[in-house]
């Protein structure tokens, strides 16, 4: 098993807690634009996208496949790709459900954030290997590696 970490920034970290907050009590959801090597995947910004299961019974999402088409040509023009997904667990943890199971692919990384009406409490990240989920880890430098890498507890990231 190959241990992949994820480098989030400061600001990336700051859109997700806001996008998830915008939406609660509905899950938010969206891509992660950045690289990835065989050991570290950089994310350089988060993109949020139209929920096309909000309001439906159950905390479940899918992306809109339009707008994750038209992501990833921007993302490409860029020099830069699709690595991941990110969705919100409203009033649940930051762990995968059966669902995000279900519907993941190998290679990508699948970040979660949990919110509930307090605010944002953890961000967590997984990889499917092997067709189970094993945790990244997250580190908290600027993108493409810069300032002092260092790595990040993803459990108490609470912003105001």
């Amino acid at each position: 098993m190959k241990h992949v970490e994820l480098n989030l920034p400061v600001g990336v970290r700051e859109s997700l807690c806001g996008f998830a907050r915008s939406r609660y009590p509905h899950e938010a959801c969206g891509l992660l634009i950045g690289e990835s090597t065989d050991s570290l995947v950089e994310v350089m910004r988060a993109v949020e996208t139209r929920n096309l299961l909000a309001g439906e019974a159950g905390d479940r999402f899918e992306v809109d496949p339009g707008e994750h088409v038209a992501a990833q040509r921007v993302a490409r023009d860029e020099g830069l790709d699709v690595v991941g997904v990110w969705h919100s667990h409203p009033d649940h943890p930051a762990r995968p459900s059966a669902r995000d199971l279900a519907g993941a692919w190998e290679g990508w990384s699948y970040l979660i954030v949990a919110v509930d009406a307090d605010g944002v409490g953890e961000l967590r990240s997984w990889r499917l290997e092997g067709g189970h989920f094993v945790e990244q880890e997250l580190r908290d430098g600027d993108a493409r590696g810069r300032g002092n890498g260092a790595t990040a507890q993803a459990k108490a990231v609470t912003l105001a």
